[in-house]
């Protein structure tokens, strides 16, 4: 074989080998990419948890869930179509409270309450929801004149009695009352998980008082 043949041969091959080493560089970066592409894809977003109403009446009561405003709209308009044609009607009424109540509407819940209550004052479920929209409103005096209404009307009710602690101590800063409230409050509920919660609160309450003279 002539030597111009063999030096013809190895610039043959150098060039496949050269052509071939590219072809497979750029496959492997394409596969590369694509995988980089699928790792950074993003995800798809997950539907949004739904939103919470108006605070409960205490920590183990749970939140309603949000409604559809143009179906509590409705609701609303036959509930009042209601009550207008019969103003003593009770279960109307209180649901009609309810409804503003989940809605953050606490002026028009208290109407609807006070409407109910009016005929039924010994309610204390529906006197402490009242006093938690006049809390709602900033009227902390008449919310917990409310409360102590309902805890007279029912000796065992102690939501009435929780939530009267909650207004002394954190919007009136009556700590003093709140302890009372709240040690009234063990007396109707001496062992739940709540119970227990505000038993160490007391406590800690207690030794931050300040010694009087």
């Amino acid at each position: 074989m002539k030597k111009e043949t063999v030096i013809l041969y190895i610039v043959i091959a150098l060039v496949i080998g050269f052509i071939g080493g590219v072809t497979v560089g750029i496959l492997w970066m394409t596969k590369g990419a694509e995988k980089v592409a699928m790792v950074q894809k993003p995800q798809m977003a997950q539907p949004p948890l739904p939103m919470q109403g108006p605070p409960a009446q205490g920590p183990t009561a749970s939140a309603p869930p949000a409604r559809d405003s143009v179906e509590v709209a409705s609701q609303i308009k036959t509930l009042n179509e209601i009550v207008k044609k019969d103003p003593k009607n009770l279960p109307a009424l209180v649901e009609l409270g309810n409804l503003y109540f989940d809605t953050n509407q606490p002026k028009e819940a208290i109407e609807a309450y006070s409407r109910y209550l009016a005929v039924k004052p010994d309610n204390a479920d529906v006197r402490t929801d009242m006093g938690i929209m006049y809390r709602k409103l900033g009227q902390f005096d008449k919310a917990i004149e409310e409360f102590k209404k309902a805890a007279q009307s029912d000796p065992k009710h102690a939501n009435s009695r929780y939530n009267t602690g909650l207004v002394l101590l954190h919007d009136k800063g009556d700590m003093k009352g709140a302890i009372k409230a709240w040690e009234d409050y063990l007396k109707v509920d001496p062992n739940s998980e709540r119970a227990q919660r505000i038993k160490a609160q007391i406590e800690k309450m207690k030794t931050m008082q300040l010694p009087t003279k």
